[in-house]
């Protein structure tokens, strides 16, 4: 329930934040000012917000009172219809501050591992996966955030049949969380000689980065392999044992990193990848509702199997969830994400909400 003392209690946090990232031992303390900068960015929407709507309830009642205790009839007329403008006003900005004010996910604030594989559709599938990698670390750069590719598994004419990779930035899992499912796209392949559209698919998995602290790995449930590397790329493939396969005994899962020359490098980050996929398995085990999460953001890859279509002829891109259309099919794929994304979080906000 929204109640001007939880709004006040809101504001004066924020408030009290700004002043503390000014103090100088707050600014000598480098995971404090982070924390600190962390919160204030939270609670700036939030404030914004609510400072508004304090507002916004003061000049009603006082639209109010005037409607009530004015003797000229055309001023009563004019505060009940600025009263009932306001009220409509009211009514926005207390359902924004309800989504606004459900908890956030701790997750939300992670760096992120993003997991792309060709499905149904052969090369045009593979070409369409590269496009979404794409497209993904062009939202980041967009952001300032470091893409690292962890593991790929490329094709001769441009695609992947598997790409992964690591977004590093504060916050970027919270923006890309819904990103996971099947992609579907529409369009004529550059290889096809008779224009006839074409439907191929792609998965997306996105899981949160976990730290080495945070899921702890027993090398005796590791078995760790070295071989050479295989496929297209420099001097060092086949030359050196610098591909690493590492398998989860416990669980079966299976990493397989071969993009770097130095084994130790590959090691590194198949167990980046081991990690997350393993927490990610963990959580679905722990909350039944999510049951099998990973696989279920994967898919089968099947065309009917899909979240979002990529509609090349009509420029138009569907996220078939929230029924929402959008007509900019080139920008959204360099990178221009932002309005699908908000959407999605703001209904996965007004879900929680409703679930309260």
């Amino acid at each position: 329930m929204i109640t001007p003392e939880k709004l006040q209690g809101i504001i004066a946090r924020f408030e009290s934040i700004e002043q503390q990232l000014g103090e100088p031992e707050v600014l000598r303390d480098p995971k404090r000012l982070q924390e600190l900068s962390r919160e204030h960015a939270r609670l700036r929407t939030l404030v914004e917000v609510a400072r508004e709507y304090g507002k916004v309830v003061g000049e009603r009642q006082q639209a109010l009172e005037m409607q009530q205790t004015s003797d000229d009839a055309e001023m009563r007329q004019l505060a009940r219809q600025e009263a009932e403008a306001l009220r409509a006003r009211e009514v926005e900005l207390h359902g924004q501050l309800e989504v606004l004010l459900v908890p956030p996910d701790p997750l939300d604030e992670k760096s992120t591992i993003v997991e792309i594989r060709a499905g149904t559709g052969g090369d045009e599938a593979a070409l369409f996966a590269a496009d979404l990698a794409r497209m993904y670390q062009r939202f980041a750069e967009r952001r300032g955030w470091k893409v690292e590719v962890l593991a790929s598994n490329p094709t001769g004419i441009g695609g992947f049949k598997e790409i992964i990779f690591n977004i590093s930035g504060t916050g970027s899992y919270g923006r890309l969380r819904f990103e996971s499912g099947v992609h579907r796209v529409q369009r004529v392949p550059e290889t096809e000689a008779s224009g006839r559209i074409h439907t191929s698919t792609a998965t997306v998995a996105v899981l949160p980065e976990m730290e080495a602290v945070e899921v702890e790995l027993n090398p005796a449930e590791l078995q760790i392999e070295t071989t050479r590397a295989g496929g297209p790329g420099g001097q060092h493939v086949n030359t050196s044992d610098s591909a690493v396969r590492i398998v989860h005994l416990p669980t079966g899962i299976e990493v397989r990193c071969q993009d770097e020359r130095s084994q130790l490098k590959n090691r590194e980050k198949a167990l980046k990848i081991l990690r997350s996929r393993l927490y990610e398995a963990q959580r679905a085990e722990q909350q039944e509702k999510r049951a099998a999460e990973r696989r279920a953001q994967i898919g089968t890859a099947e065309r009917s199997d899909k979240i979002r279509t990529y509609n090349f002829s009509q420029s138009r891109v569907t996220d078939h969830r929230i029924n929402l259309s959008v007509h900019n099919l080139t920008e959204i794929l360099d990178g221009g994400l932002d309005e699908l994304v908000q959407a999605l979080i703001t209904d996965y906000q007004r879900t929680l909400l409703a679930a309260q």
